[in-house]
């Protein structure tokens, strides 16, 4: 724990086997308590390890049994403390390869960098390519991660990535709320497939926002809703939010187009400094995130639920230990074999 708080038949036929030891499963500093969850669900136990920070801001980390063979997967989400915890499983996963462990996974709950995928302005880093380049360097065999800001980016690397959506796990709890006349609506253009694909989820219909951002800050400002919100509970969407204050205005205007209840549901909960209290003002009836992001700046306001995510990650990470399809997960989805 951390100190910090298919086999092929043809005319050449093929072999594919899951390593040969056991299954490994460790935690960095950033999701302490989903790799507990995780490792529940899988029915294993975390494999001890320790992260120490010394008083200069020096990373040291150890991992305190053999690895030796094993399939090693290290859950450390790069959130806020974004650059410690980067550096940290970047550490991890060099301690894994040198320890032995046959395969090396880098479980990213979240990967806040995945915002920096493109060159936009001149003279600007594309910040998550140089990130897919340093985990690959430091000997990652492949990553699992979860609702990327840009799918895309899974092109950054030359490993294996495996995506999960999160909507799988909140559209059931959301079914199970019957919530009548519900819509969804994405607070942007941007994100509006994967709206639809809530949807999709829902079997309800589907809006679009459309707000603009000006510059770097956090908070967009939000113009207009296509579609028809009158006398619906809508549901908003996103893949995450940081100071939910486009939310808070979206749904301000939602309910000035007539809405009824809205709601707000993003995979990643990021809330910096001043996102609670916004949210607990605000017009909207519950907020859910899941729990990729153990560390929130404020307290959570009670109108904000927690959904774990812990069992479609342990479903993920015995898939890919067993060598079976992880994209078997989704029904939503078509499988690619």
């Amino acid at each position: 724990m951390s100190d910090r708080s298919p086999n092929y038949s043809g005319p050449r036929a093929l072999s594919f086997q899951a390593p040969q030891g056991d299954l490994a499963v460790l935690t960095g500093s950033g999701n302490p308590m989903l790799s507990q969850a995780i490792a529940n669900e899988l029915g294993v136990r975390l494999t001890p390890c320790t992260a120490q920070v010394f008083s200069e801001g020096n990373v040291f980390v150890r991992i305190l049994e053999n690895v030796r063979g094993k399939d090693a997967f290290i859950i450390q989400g790069v959130h806020n403390p974004v650059n410690d915890n980067f550096m940290e499983l970047l550490f991890w996963i060099d301690a894994l390869k040198r320890a032995s462990a046959q395969q090396v996974t880098a479980v990213i709950p979240f990967f806040s960098y995945a915002k920096g995928d493109k060159k936009d302005e001149p003279r600007v880093s594309i910040r998550a390519r140089v990130c897919a380049d340093a985990l690959e360097a430091a000997g990652a065999d492949r990553v699992l991660t979860m609702d990327l800001h840009s799918p895309q980016i899974q092109g950054f690397f030359s490993i294996p990535v495996d995506h999960l959506y999160a909507r799988q796990v909140v559209s059931e709890h959301i079914k199970s709320l019957k919530i009548p006349d519900l819509v969804v609506c994405s607070p942007d253009i941007g994100f509006a497939k994967d709206a639809s694909a809530y949807a999709n989820l829902l079997h309800v219909p589907v809006v679009i926002g459309n707000k603009q951002r000006k510059d770097h800050s956090e908070s967009a400002e939000v113009l207009e809703v296509i579609g028809q919100v009158d006398g619906k509970n809508v549901l908003m969407v996103d893949d995450f939010t940081t100071t939910a204050g486009s939310l808070c205005s979206m749904a301000e205007l939602l309910k000035s187009r007539g809405a009824n209840d809205v709601y707000a549901a993003v995979s990643h909960g990021v809330l910096s400094k001043g996102a609670g209290p916004r949210i607990a003002e605000s017009v909207i009836k519950k907020m859910f995130i899941t729990d990729t992001i153990e560390t929130p700046a404020d307290p959570l306001p009670d109108k904000v639920q927690v959904i774990s995510v812990s069992k479609l990650f342990a479903q993920a990470i015995r898939s890919i230990h067993d060598r079976t399809s992880v994209s078997m997960l989704f029904p939503d989805t078509k499988p690619v074999d």
